[in-house]
């Protein structure tokens, strides 16, 4: 049975920081017992398969890199009606899919969360390699404060 309340780290952990969404992800599943009413999740690079995550939740909480011309590091915290996606797609994966478009898809099906909540993370390289720089490093723990404020208890 799926809470009301989903959590998703979304990016590619071998595309340094790129993988920040499953990065935080996993530091806030340690506090799961602090939130007995959210599921969390490391969707990765799940595309499409987020429809099927979403569907018929109340909340969603998305965690991922999102390139917004600020330093390295640096959390902003958006609605989906906030932004507007410039996302260029390569093509090269059945994976690849923009976020936004997700979630004008749900909208179009009668599944969309009431609430989404996008927490996006200033990368400083996504290039290949497993390990987050270290500007978002030092801020894991401040990420994960920030959007534990976003869940209910």
């Amino acid at each position: 049975m799926k809470n009301d309340v989903l959590v998703l780290g979304l990016g590619n952990p071998l595309m340094s920081d790129d993988g920040i969404g499953g990065f935080v992800l996993e530091r806030l599943s340690a506090l799961a017992e602090e939130f007995p009413s959210v599921d969390f999740l490391d969707a990765g690079t799940a595309g499409m398969a987020v429809l099927h995550h979403i569907a018929g939740r109340k909340k969603v909480v998305l965690i991922d890199c999102a390139i917004m011309g600020t330093e390295p590091g640096t959390i902003k915290r958006f609605t989906p009606d906030q932004v507007d996606s410039v996302k260029q797609l390569a093509h090269f994966s059945m994976h690849e899919m923009d976020m936004l478009k997700v979630i004008e898809i749900s909208r179009s099906l009668g599944e969309c969360p009431e609430e989404i909540i996008f927490f996006g993370i200033e990368p400083e390289s996504t290039a290949q390699g497993n390990e987050i720089s270290n500007p978002l490093k030092a801020n894991i723990d401040y990420y994960t404060e920030i959007i534990a404020e976003e869940l209910p208890g």
